[in-house]
């Protein structure tokens, strides 16, 4: 049997009510979808529908929602701890579990038992292979990844990756869906490691580091240099068509010197490697590349936040 089609999605079951899974279980549910919230206790389940709250007090501040919408949101998800529960008349099930492929493989076996047979199954992954997390499954034709940014709740795009075993329908009717709860998903034609987006975002980084490195610019300003050219740029124009407006053959010639100066090792990066070694995690740790010492994460992480909510909100405009 194959898969459903995005107008026969009615129910959604959401595995992992965390960091994640809340904001995904979130998304549906704004977007008139039942949804059955699933985890391992009543715990997890609770702190998940804290997240839920806190979120929708933060739409309702900044007009994405109106007052009396928060109730029938809330209404629509049903916390439950028992798989039978959560899955039995779920057409589209959703998973933000731990990002450990035993663990994630053990959870799509045990969601075959309960799900029916043309029920959507949809990993939410940053990296782990799709075909690998599918591979003992009855029906892997049904399975694919649906990659949310984090925040999920705030950040619009979502990779679609398909498995070797995954259909074109599976991937269709995920892809519409997740266009369909006012993301902006993006499907792309095979798996590779680390998708697309992580893929880019790592070179950029390593690129980066290698300068801090060397000494040639403070990580200050490094990243004054990207946000106030390239990732202006590219959040209008992407990479790949920037590089045809401003002229291939331009591109061309800078390569020809530039690539052979550029960071290219290979494994662990070097410069995280010594920062990590040294205790220096960031802003989990106080110390990174920046000092986070006192409230200056929690402004960066408020400022954030804030600007992504009036692009969220200029999104729902056009929608």
């Amino acid at each position: 049997m194959s898969a459903l089609k995005m107008k026969e999605i009615k129910v959604i079951a959401n595995i992992g009510a965390g960091t994640m899974g809340h904001a995904t279980a979130l998304q549906f549910a704004m977007n008139g979808y039942p949804v059955n919230l699933l985890d391992m206790n009543q715990a997890a389940l609770n702190h998940g529908m804290d997240l839920i709250e806190h979120d929708l007090a933060t739409f309702e501040e900044n007009g994405l929602i109106k007052g009396n919408q928060k109730a029938d949101i809330l209404a629509r998800i049903v916390p439950t701890t028992d798989y039978s529960d959560a899955l039995a008349d779920a057409d589209f099930v959703i998973e933000s579990v731990v990002e450990k492929l035993a663990v994630k493989k053990t959870v799509w076996q045990k969601v075959e038992h309960y799900v029916s047979e043309d029920a959507i199954m949809a990993t939410n992954t940053s990296g782990l292979s799709p075909t690998t997390i599918q591979a003992d499954l009855k029906r892997p034709e049904n399975l694919v990844v649906t990659h949310f940014w984090n925040p999920a709740q705030l950040m619009p795009l979502v990779e679609v990756v398909p498995g070797e075993q995954t259909s074109e329908v599976t991937v269709k009717t995920a892809t519409a869906l997740m266009n369909h709860i006012g993301k902006h998903a993006v499907a792309l034609k095979k798996e590779s490691l680390g998708f697309v987006g992580n893929r880019i975002q790592m070179a950029v980084l390593r690129e980066a580091f290698k300068i801090v490195d060397d000494g040639i610019a403070s990580p200050e300003a490094v990243d004054d240099i990207i946000k106030y050219s390239l990732g202006r740029r590219w959040s209008l124009v992407g990479p790949i068509a920037s590089a045809d407006l401003g002229g291939l053959d331009v591109f061309e010639n800078i390569s020809s010197y530039l690539y052979d100066d550029l960071a290219n090792n290979t494994g662990t990066d070097p410069v995280l490697k010594k920062l990590v070694d040294a205790g220096n995690l960031g802003l989990k740790s106080g110390q990174g590349f920046y000092n986070w010492e006192g409230d200056m994460g929690k402004e960066a992480i408020a400022n954030r936040d804030q600007a992504l909510l009036q692009l969220l909100a200029e999104d729902q405009k056009k929608r």
